[in-house]
């Protein structure tokens, strides 16, 4: 007659995961910690008199991202360029637009299917995109950033301090992106119509002063490369990154931290300001005598968890256990030791972002990011793990997967906690009464509790209690029979139920409203912890990228504003390097107005393109603000990289390979490129009649020559050496003919792979035929024929190959003969010779 858990599961509270969530243990929590919701993009754009107004939402972190008015051609090319960057699900415009707008949507609605997705594009009536409309949405929006504290006035002025009200089209477009997300209820579609979107925050982003690299350019020089997972039970997240600068460089120990990465690649800037303060870090973390620090802000950054995801579950109310502990642990007290790993679970808290405030205070203050970790950190972070680690009570949160909090919070949860904890023996006392009121044939009876239904009591099912007419007792309410246990109310157990009432769901109910209240607090210091994200995010990459240059002997770039162009003193290929036994550097200097166009000719295997995409990967890096694999670089005023390197053939696209190359790639750098611009064009005519694609070919060059100084600075590798033969290029100063060095051994081709002046002498491609593993004869007789159709002197067949045929047909023939019967009537001799004609010999070259 002792008290004993109820039958069946505890209802958790509103907010909590059920039984089937993840059990409490630290491995649980780093499992919860790894989950990351499909992140989906939404843009909205208003377009007017010349006037881009940009803003979306993504849901990874429920921020929204908006664009200053800025001012467009009628190509709209900025919003092309936004929407490869972004790559949004949904486009959202007014119903009412220009030609020019209908037009580019269209486009965009017709896209080939080579492309990833294809956004859907929403019409809005034009009204939703009012100016004064839009403006009252943005100010009356429930935002959790925002305390509640605030007065209507104070609102106002935070927001503006924000959003910038005087950009017209701007607003309009903020306007018009919360109406959708209104209306299509993004992320909250099975939530109450009184939840709204959850948005953590407002931010800026302009793309003024970025680099245009296209898509084309971003597969040839391998910058991303996506592969199938090898792993059967990753099927669903379809790829992984193989063999790429972003693969070899990428070793962020945070998620946003590589976010942040693949960002910053997707955004090559000219901002040197900023490309020379992300180089100071790294150089920094590159001394000898800052290792261990680095090994230390290491460690706490991998303590950076998934700080956005958490604050849109605490908006929701879907909060969780493992969140708090994960929020606690991303801001906790700094301990006075940043030695050794704790091993215990709870002394892990001391890698956060208060240990990186702190680390950051002993570092330089002239370096920007230090100062800003330092001082932007606030005492807010310390407030937040102080209210987390006062009133969560981990181990039993865990214990019973919901949130519960420690004593001495709440007195009135104190009591309840203490009448609940003594109903044991209470109740075996209860039970021993009842006992004695029951039938002498009922051998024991129990109380137990059941949150929602009270206090019952439990006896167990006797043999002769066979039909539901045998359950009655006189005096007792039967309830409900369960594993052999009749549950029955009585007199006492009602008194209890008054007296004591439901304690455990009052108990989860006040802890819940605590909850809440916490969750304000929290929610009102949103900005702080956003703040911590990025900063640590910035932090991450850039510890990544001096990891990389320690690693693979990489040098800090110079930016010449100055200058066009790049001067590369002994550049490598940052990928062809790790793969290749030995890898020859090379030179490159194209920074002024001699040589613009740089003409490289060789035989194949030599390492022209190899040498191409060696160019065009330390420009990038440079302008991504990392360390380059060269001795020395100095990179001057680029603003894009266009390429025609890889054919990216599909039958789907109905086009040839020949077409692809100018619909695609030529064209764009030909309508596209400035005296600022990097273009690198490797083989290109070989997809058509040899006269025509060197007739385009030298069209092509002789456009950009025609330019003069705003000639962009080209490098083409070509096998065409009939465009130095035929004087196809005009003489200019402009023009300079590089070869990749060889040297023939007898019968062998050495290569050097080692850039230098002049014109290949020939193409040698009998050299790579015979590597190919073709026929001594067959490569003797190629010689022969490229000789004379070189010197202009007629192909002649081989008499000795011709007379071999001659006489196998006249062998044929006389085995056809002897094979006759001359005696047979049947056989017409005349009919017999008439057919067989002695066949012509094929001309042989």
């Amino acid at each position: 007659m002792a008290f004993r858990a109820p039958p069946g599961p505890a209802i958790a509270p509103v907010g909590f995961p059920g039984p089937q969530a993840a059990r409490a243990g630290a491995a649980g929590v780093e499992e919860e910690e790894d989950e990351e919701e499909p992140g989906e993009v939404h843009l909205c754009v208003v377009w007017s008199s010349g006037y881009l107004g940009i803003a979306y939402y993504d849901t990874s972190d429920s921020t929204v991202h908006f664009m200053p008015d800025a001012p467009d051609h009628d190509s709209l090319k900025l919003l092309q360029r936004v929407l490869d960057e972004v790559n949004p699900q949904c486009v959202v415009t007014s119903a009412k637009q220009d030609e020019t707008m209908t037009r580019f949507l269209g486009k965009l609605a017709s896209q080939d299917h080579r492309e990833p997705t294809r956004p859907e594009i929403v019409l809005l009536p034009s009204v939703d995109f009012g100016p004064e409309i839009s403006k009252q949405r943005l100010l009356s929006g429930n935002y959790s950033f925002i305390p509640e504290s605030m007065t209507a006035t104070e609102k106002i002025l935070f927001l503006s301090s924000i959003i910038p009200f005087d950009c017209v089209l701007t607003v309009r477009a903020l306007g018009g992106l919360l109406k959708f997300l209104s209306r299509r209820r993004v992320g909250v579609e099975l939530e109450d119509y009184t939840v709204s979107v959850p948005i953590l925050g407002f931010k800026k982003f302009v793309l003024t002063h970025l680099v245009s690299v296209d898509q084309d350019t971003y597969s040839v020089l391998q910058i991303f490369k996506s592969e199938s997972h090898p792993s059967v039970y990753k099927v669903a997240s379809g790829l992984k990154e193989g063999l790429s600068l972003f693969g070899i460089l990428n070793r962020c120990r945070c998620r946003w931290g590589q976010k942040l990465l693949r960002l910053w690649f997707t955004r090559p800037t000219r901002e040197l300001k900023e490309l020379n303060s992300r180089l100071d870090v790294i150089q920094f973390f590159l001394m000898p005598q800052n290792l261990d620090m680095a090994q230390v802000l290491h460690r706490l950054l991998s303590h950076i968890k998934n700080v956005p995801l958490i604050l849109k579950r605490m908006k929701l109310s879907y909060t969780k256990v493992s969140d708090w502990q994960v929020l606690y642990k991303s801001v906790p007290p700094w301990a006075p030791c940043m030695g050794q790993l704790p091993r215990s679970s709870l002394l892990q808290t001391v890698y956060s972002a208060l240990g990186l405030r702190d680390a950051c205070r002993s570092l330089p203050q002239s370096i920007q990011l230090f100062q800003d970790i330092a001082q932007e950190f606030s005492d807010d972070l310390h407030h937040i793990a102080s209210l987390i680690g006062k009133v969560v009570n981990f181990e039993e949160s865990l214990a019973e997967n919901r949130f519960t909090v420690l004593p001495n919070i709440d007195p009135e949860i104190d009591e309840k906690k203490r009448r609940l904890m003594g109903l044991p023996s209470f109740l075996t006392e209860v039970a021993q009464k009842e006992l004695e009121n029951l039938d002498s044939r009922i051998p024991s009876c129990s109380v137990i509790y059941i949150p929602l239904i009270g206090f019952l009591l439990s006896i167990p099912r006797l043999p002769f209690m066979v039909e539901a007419s045998d359950f009655e007792i006189e005096g007792l309410d039967f309830m409900f029979l369960s594993e052999d246990k009749l549950h029955y109310r009585s007199t006492r157990t009602k008194e209890l139920d008054a007296l004591l009432g439901d304690l455990h769901c009052e108990i989860r109910d006040q802890e819940t409203l605590l909850m809440h209240q916490l969750q304000c607090q929290v929610l009102a210091r949103a900005a702080v912890l956003t703040q911590v994200l990025d900063l640590a995010s910035r932090l991450d990459v850039l510890l990544a990228l001096a990891g990389a240059a320690r690693d693979y002997g990489y040098s800090r770039p110079h930016y010449s504003p100055r200058m066009h162009g790049v001067r590369i003193k002994n550049g490598r290929h940052p990928l062809m390097e790790l793969c290749a036994r030995t890898f020859v550097p090379n030179s490159t200097d194209c920074g002024g107005d001699q040589g613009r166009v740089r003409v490289i000719t060789g035989p194949n295997s030599s390492g022209k393109s190899i040498y191409l995409k060696q160019v065009g990967l330390i420009t990038f890096m440079a302008l991504v603000g990392s360390f380059v694999p060269a001795e020395e670089a100095e990179i001057g005023v680029i603003d894009a990289i266009f390429t025609r390197i890889h054919s990216c053939e599909s039958i789907s696209l109905g086009l040839s390979t020949f077409m692809i190359d100018l619909n695609q790639q030529v064209a764009k750098a030909v309508n596209n490129a400035t005296e600022q611009s990097l273009v690198l064009i490797d083989e290109f005519g070989k997809g058509t009649n040899t006269v025509d694609g060197l007739a385009l070919l030298a069209a092509v060059l002789r456009h950009w020559l025609a330019l003069g100084p705003g000639c962009p600075h080209i490098f083409v590798a070509t096998n065409f050496l009939s465009l130095v033969q035929l004087q196809l290029l005009p003489q200019s100063p402009l023009v300079q003919y590089l070869t990749m060095e060889t040297c023939e051994d007898g019968n062998d081709l050495v290569f050097f792979y080692q850039l230098c002046q002049g014109v290949a002498s020939a193409s040698y491609a009998s050299h790579t035929a015979a590597q190919a593993g073709l026929p001594d004869q067959l490569i003797a007789r190629g010689k022969e024929v490229s000789d004379l159709v070189r010197r202009g002197k007629p192909i002649k067949p081989v008499h000795e190959l011709l007379r071999r045929n001659q006489m196998e047909n006249c062998q044929a023939l006389v085995d056809k003969f002897l094979k006759l019967d001359l005696e047979d009537p049947a056989v017409d001799l005349a009919a017999f010779m008439s057919q067989q004609v002695l066949p012509a010999a094929p001309t042989i070259l």
